[in-house]
């Protein structure tokens, strides 16, 4: 697999991707305590993560009367409430225990509402229209041909992302080869023709949702809706989640149309040497502003307070400031190796690195708040741990400049840390 898209940000090259990292991490501690926080996205380059959380993602097309949504190279069967692999399995036409390895699960595992599973193979689908017959050609994947498949849609979206971050594989996929006529089913009936093929990605060991979504460029929420993941978006070594697709009509960066050089620029009319220039006005000299009541934030220093909802983790000054999808904490500068300390009491969540191997921290207190500490090292708690307001958790990381990243969320959103510091 290639290597996650970028973007840059107006931060120190190597200080970016931290913090970027820490601002994605963490929306499902808000409703669970079991997290698998795997935040590898962050890279030796920044990129910003907020452009994937304004991108608009369609809806998931709608299942056919067994519960199956048909793209042309390959199919899933969505699970209903009270599903078992099982029964999924007798309700499409397929081997139970087939349809289980196919997904890493038992046959017997309870599914999640709307919980998909990727089909071994094609099953019979209903009588297509003209313009879906086009769409999807009657092939059949197997085995390593369906692997094959994947392979080409995950390199080709790789490119159209790269040209207009957000296409799809549909677009240069090749069709999969013919095989055996499909296992008959049951007639399915109203099924709503999936239009732009989606990515069907197989999450391999150490991924997760959130890793998986920074990957494709999309939300964790938006990730989960389409594959029916539970509350703690918890996913499986083995598992295939289909990476939604962008909203029709959506335009991404560097969509927008390019004007041909020349086209509606005029050329301006070149001065007649015959008339005089126009006489120059003296500019009088500004008065200066008296800046003396000004400020410097760059230069004041904060310390934690007595009587905030939240203590500052480290004394130091803040050199960037809170921007929501931009910098979704604030970054405090202060010494290296100077002791970061819990904001509030509360249980270590989640102790994570990024590729790097930098250690990032976060801590759930009361009221689903959720507290990140990045750009630190030397942890001194694990995941688990009951901390006190003012505990030293870690140490800062030394850099140029050494500065702690700080956010403050609840649930799936970042919120101004600043208002719970003051």
């Amino acid at each position: 697999m290639t290597a996650p898209l970028r973007q840059t940000l107006s931060l120190p090259r190597r200080a970016a991707p931290r913090l970027l990292l820490a601002g994605c991490a963490l929306a499902a501690l808000a409703a669970c305590s079991d997290m698998d926080a795997d935040l590898r996205g962050f890279g030796k380059l920044g990129f910003d993560t907020s452009t994937a959380a304004r991108s608009a993602t369609a809806a998931r097309p709608e299942p056919d009367s067994r519960g199956v949504i048909s793209y042309p190279n390959f199919q899933v069967a969505v699970a209903r409430r009270g599903d078992t692999v099982a029964t999924v399995a007798t309700r499409v036409g397929v081997n139970a225990e087939e349809l289980a390895r196919h997904n890493a699960i038992s046959s017997n595992t309870p599914l999640n509402r709307g919980e998909v599973l990727a089909l071994p193979r094609r099953v019979a689908e209903p009588v297509a229209t003209a313009a879906t017959t086009a769409a999807a050609p009657a092939a059949t994947a197997t085995g390593a041909g369906a692997e094959r498949i994947d392979i080409t849609s995950l390199a080709s979206s790789a490119i159209d992302r790269a040209a207009a971050n957000g296409s799809t594989a549909a677009a240069t996929a090749k069709p999969a080869p013919a095989s055996a006529a499909p296992t008959p089913a049951k007639p399915a009936t109203g099924m709503q023709p999936a239009s732009a093929e989606p990515v069907r990605h197989k999450v391999a060991r150490g991924e997760t949702a959130y890793s998986i979504a920074r990957y494709y460029n999309v939300s964790a929420k938006a990730l989960a809706e389409w594959n029916g993941l539970p509350a703690d978006l918890s996913v499986r070594e083995g598992q295939y989640l289909l990476i939604p697709v962008a909203a029709t009509g959506t335009q991404t960066a560097g969509a927008a149309a390019v004007t041909p050089p020349g086209a509606a620029s005029p050329t301006p009319e070149p001065p007649s040497a015959s008339k005089p220039l126009p006489a120059e006005s003296p500019v009088k000299a500004s008065t200066p502003v008296d800046t003396s009541g000004v400020p410097n934030l760059g230069a004041t220093r904060t310390a934690a307070s007595a009587t905030s909802q939240l203590e500052m983790p480290v004394a130091g000054s803040i050199i960037r400031p809170y921007v929501k999808g931009k910098n979704d904490g604030v970054d405090i500068k202060a010494t290296a190796g100077t002791p970061i300390r819990a904001a509030e009491a509360g249980t270590v969540a989640a102790i994570t690195k990024d590729t790097e191997q930098v250690p990032i921290l976060v801590l759930r207190h009361a009221n689903g708040l959720l507290t990140v500490y990045a750009n630190i090292d030397g942890i001194a708690v694990k995941k688990g741990d009951t901390v006190k307001r003012g505990q030293a958790i870690a140490k800062l990381r030394a850099g140029e400049p050494a500065f702690v990243h700080f956010e403050v969320r609840k649930g799936y959103d970042s919120v101004d840390p600043m208002p719970y510091l003051q």
